[in-house]
C-alpha cells in the first residue's frame, strides 16, 4: 500500500461556519472561452477563509438578482492538462462558456482530489491502475473518506460577495446540502452537461453509483 502523511492529510469536515470572510482584491481578467474569443471577468480573493487556501471567485456581470454559482473544486489534471480520467476539465471549460454569456459566479476551490491533494490523488491514481479499484475505493485504500470537501469556505466566498440566494450549478447533491445547511438558500439545482468519453465511463458510472450525483448514462459503453 501506498503511504501518505498522517500529520498533512485533509481533515474531515466538521463544526458550524464560524467565521466571516472579506473581499481581499478585485481585479477585471481577460478569460479565454473555449470558441477562442474572449470576456472580461472579474477575479475576487478573500481574507479570512476557514481552510487558510487560496480560493478565489470568478464573477461574470449578471442582472440576475439570485445569481448562476458552479462551485468547482480544482482539478490540476483535469482543468491544465486536460486529464481524461474525469470529467473536470470539460466541466469548467462549459461554465465559464456558459457565464459569459449569461453572467454568473464561478467559486474556484483549492480542494484537488475531492480535498484530499494533488499529491494523494496521484498515488490513488497509481492504487486504481495497479489494484484495479475505483476512485471512492481508492481513497479508502490510502486511508482517506470517500470526499473530505467541505464547503464553508464556499459559503464565507458567498457571503463576502453579499449573496445569500443562489441558482447552483452541479450534478452533486452533497454540495447542495452542504451549502443549504451553512446557510445559502439554493434556489433551484441545474446539472452539468454530461462530459463521457470511452476514458472515463467507467469514472462517471461510479460518481453515479456511489456518489450519488444525478449523472445519466445510456448504456454501459461509449
Amino acid at each position: 500500500m501506498l503511504s501518505t502523511s498522517s500529520d498533512k492529510m485533509p481533515q474531515p469536515r466538521t463544526g458550524p461556519l464560524a467565521t466571516e470572510a472579506t473581499i481581499r482584491t478585485r481585479v477585471e481578467v481577460p478569460v479565454n472561452l473555449s470558441d477562442g474569443s474572449w470576456r472580461t471577468a472579474e477575479m475576487i480573493s478573500f481574507t479570512g477563509l476557514a481552510d487558510g487556501r487560496e480560493h478565489i471567485a470568478v464573477v461574470f456581470p449578471s442582472a440576475r438578482s439570485v445569481p448562476l454559482v458552479r462551485v468547482h473544486s480544482e482539478c490540476l489534471t483535469g482543468d491544465v492538462f486536460g486529464s481524461a480520467r474525469c470529467d473536470c476539465g470539460p466541466q469548467l471549460a462549459e461554465v465559464v462558456d456558459l457565464f459569459a454569456e449569461t453572467g454568473g459566479i464561478l467559486l474556484y476551490l483549492r480542494q484537488e482530489g475531492r480535498g484530499i491533494g494533488l499529491y494523494n490523488k496521484l498515488d490513488a491514481y497509481r492504487v486504481q491502475d495497479d489494484q484495479g479499484l475505483d476512485t471512492f475505493a481508492a481513497n479508502r485504500e490510502l486511508n482517506f473518506s470517500d470526499d473530505m470537501r467541505d464547503y464553508r469556505v464556499a459559503v464565507q466566498m458567498l457571503r463576502a460577495l453579499d449573496v445569500a440566494r443562489i441558482r447552483l450549478r452541479t450534478n452533486n447533491p452533497d454540495k447542495v446540502r452542504q451549502l443549504e445547511d451553512y446557510g445559502i438558500a439554493v434556489e433551484e439545482v441545474m446539472p452539468t452537461g454530461i462530459h463521457r468519453t470511452e476514458r472515463n465511463h467507467d469514472y462517471l458510472r461510479v460518481k453515479a453509483e456511489q456518489g450519488g450525483h444525478t449523472i445519466e448514462l445510456l448504456g454501459e459503453s461509449i
